[in-house]
């Protein structure tokens, strides 16, 4: 019939058209394959950009790729939107020089409790140690890694310094090297008097002399509105009479400055200032305070007995301390979330490695279902905090201080809760890959030993896990609207 001749003519010709668009479909696909993944970035401000033929704007450097065990920038993912070729720079600077000045000396340094004073030096004169307090301070000059401007520098070229140098395997020597300045320099440059910023800023970034936080106390870790030390005014109303104890001072037994919480007026937080404290004040004592884990940081007990501190030497004003403090929680936590996550990659990374080289029962451990099984779990869990923190990072980059301070408090301790414990779960997994040798210092499981010691320091210091999940939610509840 006319009418089923016509409907066989239009099939026909449907059917011609979709095996058309099939074929052409699979070239592009095939094409596609067999592109080149290191293809060349475009330059300058077309890296933001429009390169249809590439997929790879970041190509990794000439090294062996472990999957998962960098960033998906470094692996050949288009991140564009984060990262640009300033901070392409800057990682290729920063990881040569952290394998070549750091990594090698990170055993010999943490056995020995103690990173030589010239390394600081180092670290200033490659032009990345300024770049771990939040921004590049006018008073760090122009000098960064990589040949990068520092108008140029935004918090994900912090964070690419500080996932950069926590590759080295050892949290004693990144704490000894940057934590004391990262959270001890923040309140004094955006609160002290400029004669305070003249004597401590300039030389402390330089690595020339070195700040400690000292919050902590014995008996008020957290609970920061708790604490005890005491200060005094004299009658003439010119000095500070300080007394008390401050206990895990990071950095604390070689500092030369002290960013000491005391206490100048009545109970709970109104009542915290902020005082400069040097060591060289009458009745400043630290000792150095045995940890599980690192031992390179010179974590410190620090005892202050009627030191007389100038009045000149508060940062900010009288009683509004507990505000500065937590004016850089957030910035502190946010960097403990780097850190651990970097840390959870060492392990995942080690841990991968030596599955491909240790036989068992006539197989590579990789062979192993258990083995693979394993090392998915560690991926997973990097990887999302990984996209986690990416997010929260571009949110501080984009928002102004005091809305990130409000918006981004909740989120940022919830993030640190859950950096630490991936951290957790990539070092046990990684130490059972390892088994004996995990075990053992030295040796092939050395950066898994180190680590799994260093575990506790990421889920309790600047908020321990408790703390940072149950003010999660109490801020969830301030903002929600039911």
């Amino acid at each position: 019939p006319p009418h089923l001749f016509l409907l066989s003519i239009i099939w026909s010709l449907c059917d011609f058209d979709f095996k058309k668009k099939k074929n052409k479909n699979k070239n592009k696909m095939e094409s596609n394959l067999t592109a080149s993944p290191t293809t060349e970035p475009p330059k300058g401000d077309k890296l933001a950009g429009t390169n249809k033929a590439s997929y790879s704007f970041f190509p990794p450097p000439s090294e062996d790729l472990v999957p998962y065990g960098d960033p998906n920038w470094y692996q050949g993912w288009n991140m564009n939107h984060y990262y640009n070729e300033s901070h392409v720079k800057l990682r290729n600077a920063v990881r040569k020089f952290i394998d070549e000045e750091i990594t090698p000396n990170c055993s010999e340094w943490d056995e020995k409790r103690n990173i030589p004073k010239e390394v600081f030096k180092k670290c200033w004169e490659a032009g990345w140690l300024p770049g771990v307090i939040g921004f590049w301070p006018k008073e760090a000059g122009d000098k960064i890694a990589g040949g990068i401007r520092a108008e140029e520098f935004d918090v994900f070229h912090e964070l690419v310094i500080l996932d950069e140098l926590c590759r080295c395997g050892s949290g004693g020597v990144v704490w000894g090297l940057i934590e004391g300045l990262q959270i001890g320099i923040p309140p004094i440059l955006s609160f002290a008097s400029p004669t305070i910023k003249e004597k401590v800023v300039k030389d402390c970034l330089r690595g020339e002399k070195f700040i400690a936080l000292a919050i902590t106390e014995p008996s008020a870790g957290s609970d920061v509105a708790s604490l005890s030390t005491e200060a005094k005014k004299t009658e003439d109303g010119k000095y500070f009479i300080v007394n008390g104890e401050k206990k895990w001072i990071t950095c604390g037994h070689f500092a030369d400055f002290f960013t000491v919480a005391v206490r100048t007026g009545g109970p709970g937080m109104g009542g915290v200032s902020l005082l400069l404290i040097e060591r060289t004040m009458p009745g400043v004592k630290t000792r150095h305070m045995p940890c599980s884990g690192m031992w390179a940081s010179g974590t410190a007990y620090v005892t202050f007995e009627d030191v007389k501190v100038p009045v000149d030497n508060l940062i900010g004003e009288e009683n509004k301390g507990f505000k500065y403090i937590m004016h850089n929680f957030n910035h502190e936590r946010w960097g403990f979330v780097v850190q651990a996550n970097r840390f959870a990659r060492v392990c995942y990374e080690e841990a991968f490695r030596y599955a491909h080289k240790r036989s068992t029962f006539g197989k590579r451990l990789v062979d192993h279902p258990v083995i693979r099984l394993k090392l998915a779990h560690m991926s997973r869990q990097i990887e999302a905090t990984h996209a986690w923190l990416e997010g929260v990072t571009h949110q501080i980059k984009i928002m102004p201080k005091e809305e990130a301070n409000i918006k981004l408090g909740g989120t940022t301790a919830l993030l640190k809760a859950h950096a630490s414990q991936t951290l957790e779960f990539c070092a046990r997994e990684a130490a059972q890959i390892f088994g004996g040798l995990s075990y053992t210092r030295g040796g092939q499981g050395e950066k898994v030993e180190r680590i799994y010691r260093e575990v506790r320091a990421y889920a309790i210091p600047a908020g321990s896990e408790e703390i940072m999940l149950d003010l999660s939610v109490r801020q969830a509840m301030k903002f929600a609207k039911l």
